[in-house]
């Protein structure tokens, strides 16, 4: 696969429920190393593309292919490439967060489960709770380990739907650090959410998805554009509610183990 071609690619993407059309055709491309965010309410048809890419639906019409593997013909190979993250953190709360990863691990005959358990603790900044049942874990922490079990193995490609669902302010902003780390890393993440900040944080590109269709894909940048230049006005800049949540909490809430 060359590099400068599509890690995901939509075409035409359909899929029904009796009468309700939850997909209308929809199209995206998502380049290596890139995040890319599918934004999007509640209904709009997120968690369709993604069950859709990661072969746990079937498509009614369109073609979708995941490191250049068809979904619908390749699934095996499309489910050795990707790793998916729901919409809430699976993880069993009677281990410790070690022994999470060292099943997951296990599961997958890797060799060193151990040694692969301890260097993702040390990336997420989990060292420190890495002995703690997960039972003790904040949300934040809770999710964290829940995106480093998806990364066992190595998959180039992740799946996150909706992962700050239901987060404190706190535990959000660990989860965008962790997330910016894993494209960093070189992994490809398609990021599904509901929220318009997340997306103006973390997106390479950004797709609305509305009723099923693909309103506008592109840059931050080339969105905005969509809209009539602002006029430019003298304007006190005030403080925001992050300037002021940080400033008191402190930012490096993904360095601390609670």
């Amino acid at each position: 696969m060359t590099a400068d071609k599509p890690v995901i690619h939509v075409q035409g993407l359909e899929k029904s429920y009796k009468d309700l059309r939850v997909l209308r055709g929809v199209d995206f491309d998502v380049a290596r190393g890139s995040i890319f965010a599918l934004l999007g309410s509640n209904g709009a048809g997120k968690t369709t593309v993604v069950k859709i890419l990661s072969t746990l639906l079937k498509a009614d019409a369109g073609t979708a292919a995941v490191q250049g593997f068809d979904v619908a013909t390749q699934a095996a190979n499309v489910r050795e490439s990707i790793s998916l993250t729901g919409q809430f953190a699976a993880v069993d709360e009677i281990l410790s967060g070690r022994e999470n990863l060292v099943l997951v691990a296990r599961l997958r005959h890797l060799k060193n489960p151990g040694k692969i358990a301890d260097d993702l603790l040390a990336r997420f900044s989990l060292t420190d709770a890495g002995a703690r049942k997960v039972s003790t874990y904040s949300g934040g922490m809770r999710r964290r380990l829940d995106i480093a079990m998806s990364l066992i193995g190595n998959p180039p490609v992740i799946f996150l739907d909706e992962p700050t669902t239901g987060l404190d302010p706190q535990a959000r902003i660990e989860v965008w650090q962790a997330v910016r780390e894993l494209a960093a890393n070189g992994t490809t993440v398609l990021l599904t959410t509901q929220y318009l900040d997340e997306a103006e944080q973390l997106a390479d590109r950004i797709a609305i998805l509305h009723e099923g269709r693909i309103l506008v894909n592109g840059t931050l940048a080339e969105l905005k554009q969509l809209l009539p230049p602002a006029k430019v006005e003298y304007v006190e800049k005030q403080p925001t509610l992050e300037d002021v949540f940080l400033a008191l909490v402190g930012d490096n809430g993904t360095k601390e183990s609670r």
